[in-house]
């Protein structure tokens, strides 16, 4: 094969990524709060874990394609929010969100994107939107509006940001908006040439959201700082109650991790929960989503949506989430890393490997539907080869079908 590049998994992709990028850009992707244990953790949440095959069955006729919020997606996938993903890549935000509307899976905007609710929602008419509850309800409120009017049918509403996580890697490139120059720094932009030329025809990256709360005049770096106010420990019990009775559409509470949290969400009107440690950015001393799976599906039941975020990276990994518990994933990262590695058409080759690695994995676990794999057995190698039902013991092949596919009955907020 010679120099054939492989650019085939979500790891071949990353390391593509990395060297086509400037550290700081790479970096502030990349990396994680501390010393990044929460971030080895997600992925090694996933690697400990074991799918056991079926033999005998005939899977001919299988299909990755589902329903979520009786909406029908291609596959259990959805994009999470990025913030700056332009800053990685130019353009990076659009080129994902036209990969998503044109596989047919939710793309979640953050309103710490590079791009604004109203133009992406051209690219993807489906775009669900992503809020941080900051320090002033005004600006808060009109984000709702926007997203309203804009179109989007989910609103997910971020709980884990009551202070900003400590990015090590950041600290030490010395990462802010707008760049400072340094030595170190702009020979490294001198040997990332492609990025340079792309990030200065596009302009550099501004927190486009909130530009018109900055008012005409605003620069770079008083939206920085405008956008940095986003992250506030405001959003309590009530606050969210409140945010709850503005927003008529499906509302997801993302961040959550303990289960306590989860039922007053979903008792207080959420549809369902983000389970997720927001990548590993935030505490590097917070367990894996994936290791919690059980424990939030037993506390909020069966009737609301529980989606899991972190440390997805395969087809084989969204089935292992399934099994656990999870009506959804989300991945991050990932779609950021494709376009940087491959350039626009990145996201969509991307989704194309999940779906292929998906199908075969239902194939070797005698799958045919999305429901059937909550029946997957799991071993946990770290637990010497327990075996699985008592780790899925919360999933039933008729859970996720009841809860995703709901009968012409069932009321829809």
């Amino acid at each position: 094969m010679g120099g054939a590049i492989n650019n085939f998994t979500v790891e071949a992709l990353r390391d593509l990524a990395r060297r086509r990028t400037p550290r700081v850009a790479f970096d502030y992707l990349d990396g994680g709060a501390g010393d990044e244990s929460a971030l080895r953790l997600n992925l090694e949440s996933f690697t400990k874990l074991k799918l056991v095959p079926r033999v005998m069955i005939n899977t001919t006729q299988r299909s990755a394609a589902h329903t979520l919020f009786g909406e029908p997606v291609s596959m259990p996938l959805g994009v999470a929010p990025i913030g700056l993903a332009n800053f990685v890549w130019p353009g990076a935000d659009k080129a994902i969100a036209k990969a998503a509307a044109q596989f047919g899976i939710p793309y979640i905007l953050s309103s710490a994107a590079s791009t604004s609710i109203e133009e992406i929602i051209t690219a993807a008419p489906k775009t669900w939107f992503q809020l941080y509850v900051g320090s002033n309800p005004e600006i808060v409120d009109d984000l709702i509006d926007r997203a309203a009017d804009a179109g989007c049918s989910v609103l997910v509403v971020t709980a884990d940001v009551a202070a900003p996580g400590k990015r090590i890697r950041d600290l030490v490139n010395g990462f802010t908006l707008p760049l400072k120059p340094t030595v170190r720094g702009t020979i490294d932009l001198a040997r990332h040439p492609r990025w340079c030329m792309a990030t200065v025809r596009a302009g550099a990256p501004r927190f486009a959201n909130v530009e018109k709360y900055g008012g005409v005049t605003s620069s770079a770096l008083s939206l920085a700082a405008l956008q940095a106010a986003q992250i506030s420990g405001r959003l309590d019990w009530q606050e969210f109650s409140r945010l709850r009775g503005r927003w008529r559409g499906r509302l997801l509470l993302k961040g959550v991790m303990d289960t306590r949290d989860a039922r007053r969400a979903i008792d207080l009107g959420a549809d369902g929960i983000i389970l997720s440690n927001h990548g590993g950015r935030q505490l590097s001393s917070a367990p894996s989503p994936l290791d919690l799976a059980r424990q939030v599906r037993r506390a909020i039941g069966s009737s609301a949506a529980l989606i899991l975020d972190g440390g997805v990276r395969s087809g084989e990994d969204i089935c292992k989430a399934l099994a656990l518990g999870a009506d959804f994933v989300l991945m991050g990262r990932p779609f950021v890393y494709a376009v940087a590695a491959l350039g626009l058409h990145g996201p969509s080759h991307l989704l194309k490997i999940v779906h292929d690695e998906l199908s075969r994995a239902m194939a070797q676990l005698g799958a045919c539907s999305i429901p059937e794999l909550a029946d997957v057995r799991i071993i946990d190698t770290a637990l010497a080869g327990v075996s699985a039902k008592a780790l899925s013991e919360a999933a039933s092949p008729g859970r996720i079908s009841e809860r995703l596919h709901p009968s012409p009955g069932t009321p829809q907020r």
